[in-house]
């Protein structure tokens, strides 16, 4: 097995490696999620400070989710091909 910084065969280089855009979406949306459902739990328990916190941090992850949707769709303009969830 060949020791170099990616396995042959893939696409890109050390300089200019392949996207994560799609493991970035789906983490993105988990942290959205499990941030909402937590700032409510929160919420309902009477803990407002960290309720808040949370729903700070899931507007953080849906502004995330957004911003690489637009990346993934300039990407699918340009025509870069298909991609997996890890590329």
């Amino acid at each position: 097995m060949p020791i170099g910084p990616q396995p042959p065969g893939r696409r890109g280089t050390a300089d200019r490696p392949y996207s994560a855009l799609n493991l970035r979406l789906v983490l993105a949306v988990f942290g959205f999620v499990v941030c909402s459902v937590l700032a409510v739990l929160l919420w309902r328990a009477g803990l407002t400070l960290p309720g808040w916190l949370l729903a700070g941090w899931a507007l953080v992850a849906a502004a995330d989710a957004v911003v690489v949707q637009l990346r993934r769709r300039a990407r699918r303009r340009a025509g870069d091909g298909d991609h997996s969830l890890f590329e």
